[in-house]
């Protein structure tokens, strides 16, 4: 008995869309939607781009011990 009905909601949004009007609230909507997009867009190159550092470091890395033996056998020469 304490919760809110489907009519009660019901009568809140008719409410709301006879205050904003439905082009308002779709301004709003695309708006809200956008931002979470663009924040999710911001989290994620970040997590991309630490990995492609983690992969550069890893190759160089290789690359690294790679030439050690190639100055080795210049030397030797």
């Amino acid at each position: 008995m304490g919760g809110i009905s489907i009519w009660q909601l019901l009568i809140i949004a008719l409410i709301v869309v006879l205050l904003f009007g439905t082009k308002k609230l779709r301004s709003l909507g695309s708006d809200l939607g956008g931002a979470v997009k663009g924040f999710k867009n911001a989290m994620s190159p970040e997590e991309e781009t630490k990995s492609i550092e983690n992969n550069a470091a890893k190759r160089e890395s290789a690359e690294a011990t790679e030439k050690k033996p190639e100055s080795k056998d210049k030397e030797q020469a």
